[in-house]
């Protein structure tokens, strides 16, 4: 696919569709390639975590948009797929940020709340989308509320009831997706389906989390795995490393994926 547009509309439908769209975060240009590569990636997203560690920052708005951006481009000149990207709470200026994404090549991302005040979030919903249409690229939002990741100690059923209550207004804002991240077992996953709907939830696998096939069978559109992938990475090389300082060898099996 070459054209963004085409892109856009290919991510969107990824999401509709019955099976839950799997995206394996990906964080610099040879990631990208080596997931991309593979025949059963149909989108690739990337771990605003993950980059920011590429360049040794802490996650966040801490790495400078410019060097976030320019990574993002790179990654997405690297393959044909759609690109979805990370961009934490918009820099500020969420429709800006967004326009800008759009011109290095992205068809979507996710934005975060951060919990702050609901019609401040959603008037960033709005800007996002209205960001897109005026780039003329239907962009794919999967908003993204901190309902459970900065829940404190307050009940679940209030993080559930919030996390509906958001997620329904950012659909109603143009949002495609509501991305609840956070480890969500069947129940919640459950409740959160009923009260967004089938095929609107979108969801991070990490360790103690449902598998994607479960997830699925939820009526969960998309499951992403944000910096874990770079942690499975960073985990081998340093595993390999280790093995090294040993007197061990390279392993036979190693590909050559660079």
């Amino acid at each position: 696919m070459s054209n963004q547009v085409e892109k856009a509309q290919s991510l969107e439908q990824l999401h509709t569709a019955p099976e839950i769209l799997r995206v394996v975060n990906v964080w610099d240009v040879v990631s990208a390639r080596a997931v991309a590569a593979l025949p059963e990636t149909k989108a690739l997203a990337t771990a605003g975590h993950s980059i920011a560690a590429t360049f040794g920052y802490e996650d966040g708005e801490n790495i400078p948009l410019d060097v976030m951006l320019d990574m993002v481009g790179r990654i997405v000149a690297a393959t044909d797929l759609p690109v979805s990207s990370d961009l934490d709470a918009g820099y500020g200026n969420a429709g800006e940020t967004t326009r800008r994404a759009i011109g290095v090549g992205v068809v979507g991302a996710n934005v975060e709340d951060r919990l702050r005040p609901l019609d401040e979030s959603v008037a960033n919903v709005r800007a996002i989308i209205a960001a897109g249409e005026s780039e003329g690229v239907p962009f794919v939002l999967n908003a993204r509320t901190d309902a459970f990741v900065r829940a404190g100690d307050r009940p679940r059923e209030a993080s559930i009831a919030d996390a509906i209550e958001r997620g329904r207004a950012y659909l109603d804002a143009g949002a495609s997706l509501v991305f609840v991240p956070g480890i969500l077992d069947a129940e919640t996953t459950r409740e959160l389906v009923a009260g967004l709907g089938t095929g609107k939830l979108s969801v991070i696998g990490l360790p103690g989390s449902l598998s994607a096939a479960e997830y699925e069978a939820l009526g969960v559109a998309r499951i992403s795995y944000g910096p874990m992938t770079q942690r499975v990475a960073l985990t081998a090389l340093q595993d390999v490393a280790i093995d090294l300082y040993a007197d061990g060898l390279i392993p036979s099996s190693t590909r050559a994926l660079n």
